[in-house]
Order: C-alpha cells, then sequence, then structure tokens
C-alpha cells in the first residue's frame, strides 16, 4: 500500500522527464515534500484533449479521491489508495480508471514493519533504484467542479518487498506511462493488464520514526539508518 511518500524533485525536472505540454501554476508553486500524506495536494501527471489536441499536463492534486456523486469529501481520507484486482469494477473507481487516470510522480514511499524486540513499527523508505522518480499508476476525480483528487493503485506485493507489507502501489515502467495516459484508452480489461505489468527494481533502506509524525518535514527523513540491497 502507499499511505506516505516523498515528493521534492523540481517541477520542470519533472516536466522535462514526463515531457510535459503545460504546466500548471499550482503545480509549478507547490513546495518540495519529504512527507506527503493523505488530503495533502500534491503533483501528478495527467493527459486530455481540449480542442482535439493531445496535451500533457503536470497538475496538482488533493491526495484521496472524492468520487463525483460525494456528498462530503471527508470520505477522500479513506480513498487514498484503489486495489487494483477491482478498480475496475468499484462504483467509486470504475470511472476515473476508464476517463481520467493519472500518473503520481514520487521520489520515493514509506512503508512500516512490525520488527521484533521493537514496540514500535519500523518505517522503511523505498525508491527507484536507478535513482529516477517512481511512476506511480493513479486516477482522478474532479469532486464539485473545482477539487482534483486522486488515488493510488496498489496490488499484491511481489519478491522481497512482500516480507515488508502485503500490498504494494502500481509501478509503472516508463513505456507505460503513455498507454497509462492514453485517454483513448477504456476497454477495462486493457487497463486491468497494464496494473499487472512488472514494476521496476526498487531499493529500500530503514528511516527515523520521525517520519510518523506528518509535522516533520525535512530531507533528512529519507536518510538511511541502515542499508540494504536493491530489490529485484
Amino acid at each position: 500500500m502507499c499511505g506516505r511518500y516523498a515528493s521534492f524533485r523540481q517541477a520542470q525536472e519533472l516536466a522535462d522527464i514526463f515531457e510535459i505540454d503545460v504546466v500548471s501554476p499550482v503545480a509549478a508553486q507547490l513546495p518540495p515534500s519529504w512527507n506527503v500524506a493523505p488530503t495533502q495536494a500534491a503533483r501528478i501527471v495527467r493527459e486530455e484533449a481540449p480542442r482535439g489536441e493531445l496535451l500533457r499536463i503536470l497538475d496538482a492534486a488533493r491526495w484521496g479521491l472524492i468520487p463525483s456523486w460525494a456528498k462530503d469529501e471527508k470520505i477522500g481520507s479513506r480513498m487514498i489508495n484503489a486495489r487494483s484486482e477491482t478498480i475496475t469494477e468499484k462504483p467509486s473507481f470504475r470511472g476515473p480508471v476508464r476517463y481520467s487516470r493519472c500518473v503520481v510522480p514520487v521520489e520515493g514511499y514509506y512503508e512500516w514493519q512490525a520488527v521484533e524486540g521493537r514496540r514500535a513499527k519500523t518505517p522503511f523508505y523505498l525508491h527507484a533504484a536507478d535513482g529516477g522518480p517512481l511512476m506511480l499508476a493513479g486516477v482522478t476525480s474532479l469532486w464539485r467542479d473545482e477539487l482534483l483528487t486522486y488515488s493510488i493503485a496498489t496490488r499484491n506485493s511481489e519478491g522481497n518487498l512482500a516480507d515488508l507489507h502485503d500490498r504494494e502501489p502500481v509501478m509503472l515502467t516508463p513505456d507505460l506511462v503513455a498507454p497509462w495516459l492514453n485517454p483513448s484508452l477504456r476497454d477495462p480489461a486493457e487497463v486491468a493488464e497494464l496494473l499487472r505489468q512488472p514494476r521496476p527494481q526498487v531499493a529500500l533502506h530503514e528511516v527515523s520514526t520521525m517520519v510518523n509524525a506528518p509535522r516533520n518535514n525535512t530531507p533528512s527523513l529519507i536518510e538511511p539508518l541502515i542499508s540494504t540491497p536493491p530489490l529485484a
């Protein structure tokens, strides 16, 4: 699963990596964060075709999807993740996954594991082994025509990540970004197939429990306490 992550790369660098056509003013002005928490605003990449011209946009949205039919925005805090196995079927996600997919660029995300002999769970920071951003599959929803929100797709963990947690975010390889964002792709079976593709190589290391509190937000949060080798 993904319940906290880091997003500190500059907007222009993300624009170059993702070949962005338009950077929204809000996305350009978002400050770096080493501890993005649910209900906070963060950058996403999406595509739309106003007047028939396909544009790739670096935008900002609030983490925690609020379905267009929801009466209360508080529901978003419970919808930060969407299970890939049922995302094409659940009422809250089946529309967004067909018509409004996005990529959530993150530097890395945090996961917690119970360690024998320790009272509190131990936090780990997971990031791309090649140093680039992780490209997480997401879906968006525009609530009341004014608030753009998103969820991150998750699936069963693979390899050694399964020892850490039973769920992991769906991490796209660069070649899958364009198909995932393509607004003309609407077949649920084809969308689901993209969510099952192999992920990029991930590395992880233990970090300080300072990350447990969302108010803590400094580069020191991702500094390793104990190094571990990259995972396949």
